[in-house]
């Protein structure tokens, strides 16, 4: 069982760590072109895209678990047709994107303060890179489809080949062509899509013989468009609550002043290399608890999560212990600014209680996503964005930015003692 966990874990907290790599390279190229306009610009309009997307990202979690479960059901035809409702239905959110480019643009520009320099430049960065919406929101299908057929190795290999292109093509506009915001643009739509025709080439040189179980009629009946709709409708209101943590972190810590923005920023990356390891293990509960539960393996499903947690909570006393140890110095590494390093140290043990806090969070999630029990995920997001907002209500008044960090590691380990409770819905999944 640790070996098939480990088969898909691993590849995936590659994906992971190579996602920020795109945005990363961008700004890279534009620091060099000898104006801060450049990098703002490419900063407000990634901010854009990951916001947009990241409310889609139902498209990926929601094919993972039914695709894993029609396959542990030996229902070839249902897992193709999966992945046609999926590709059709994030192809239509897509052309909506690229329809309302303009006001989605204009409503985005309300709530962002830019100099009309940087605003120029975004916009031109948006515009170019929002056609890349259908190969975005494809590939979103194509990973959950590929995570939940126990292949995280796809998209490990579509996500390396993105980010090459992704340098190569840019880095040929700029300083080959003169290219400017323009040039990084392109430069990511290429990959974008060059990201998608690999996904097409991977599926039809190991998959196409599913062709032959696939059939149009059923596809898009009306009982597996509901089941589609409602699983994602979950896991879109529940990302919605998510998004909102999230950015009320970010601006609740700007409210506290530039030092406190700062060191908050510096801090939360502690748990986003964290939340790069677990996810991976997420996918992994995804891919087995769909397959098990398809199959109504209940022993299985009870191994595997057992197995997960192990790893869970190794990993969670290992990176507690890595950061006890080496947090301050990798602070170090992100800044050589002393006084914010410092400040760092008023809030850092709030950060060692992440790994803790965390883990079970998120594993949950990944055997909640598999076994399609997307409604118990959201109502435990929804009582841990309440717990989050109350406590920080409560107490910001005695307790300013600790409050802010108190909340958030209380929403944390809600999600994961609400599942937790919740467990044995899924598990008798797979005893029907």
């Amino acid at each position: 069982m640790n070996k098939r966990i480990l088969n898909i874990a691993l590849p995936s907290i590659v994906s992971n760590i190579t996602v920020p790599l795109l945005g990363l390279v961008d700004v890279a190229i534009v620091g060099h072109l000898g104006s801060a306009s450049y990098i703002g610009a490419i900063a407000v309009g990634g901010m854009l895209f990951n916001m947009i997307y990241w409310i889609f990202g139902f498209l990926r979690m929601g094919t993972s678990g039914l695709t894993s479960q029609a396959l542990g059901k030996r229902d070839l035809a249902e897992v193709v047709r999966h992945l046609v409702r999926v590709l059709a239905v994030g192809l239509g959110i897509a052309l909506i994107l690229v329809a309302l480019q303009k006001p989605l643009m204009a409503i985005a520009f309300r709530f962002i303060s830019a100099t009309p320099e940087v605003a120029d430049l975004a916009a031109t960065y948006f515009h170019i890179c929002v056609w890349g919406a259908p190969a975005v929101l494809g590939l979103y299908g194509f990973a959950g489809w590929y995570i939940g057929m126990q292949n995280s190795r796809f998209p490990m290999y579509i996500a390396i080949v993105q980010n090459v292109v992704n340098i190569a093509a840019s880095l040929g506009f700029v300083f080959g062509l003169g290219m400017k915001v323009e040039g990084v643009a392109l430069g990511t739509l290429i990959a974008q899509y060059s990201g998608l025709g690999m996904a097409i080439i991977l599926w039809l040189m190991y998959y196409s013989r599913l062709r032959e179980h696939f059939q149009w009629v059923g596809c898009f009946r009306s009982g597996a468009m509901k089941q589609f709709f409602a699983l994602n409708r979950d896991i879109f209101f529940r990302t919605l609550c998510l998004v909102a943590v999230t950015v009320f972190f970010t601006s609740t810590g700007a409210a506290h002043g530039d030092v406190i923005l700062a060191v908050n920023t510096l801090l939360m990356q502690l748990f986003t290399l964290f939340s790069y390891i677990m996810d991976g293990f997420a996918y992994a509960g995804e891919a087995l608890s769909g397959l098990y539960v398809g199959a109504k393996n209940a022993i299985s499903l009870r191994r595997m999560t057992r197995a997960l947690f192990g790893w869970g909570i190794g990993l969670a006393a290992l990176f507690t212990l890595l950061y006890g140890l080496g947090g301050e110095a990798f602070l170090g590494v992100l800044t050589d600014d002393a006084q914010m390093i410092e400040a760092s140290r008023t809030y850092f043990y709030w950060a060692l209680a992440i790994p803790a806090a965390g883990f079970a969070a998120f594993l949950w999630d990944g055997i909640f996503i598999g076994a399609m029990a997307s409604r118990q995920m959201l109502y435990a997001m929804a009582l841990a964005a309440l717990t989050f907002f109350g406590l920080y209500y409560g107490l910001r008044a005695s307790l300013g930015n600790h409050a802010l960090w108190l909340a958030f590691l209380s929403y944390l380990a809600v999600r994961g003692v609400a599942q937790t409770l919740m467990a044995g819905t899924v598990m008798a999944k797979a005893r029907r």
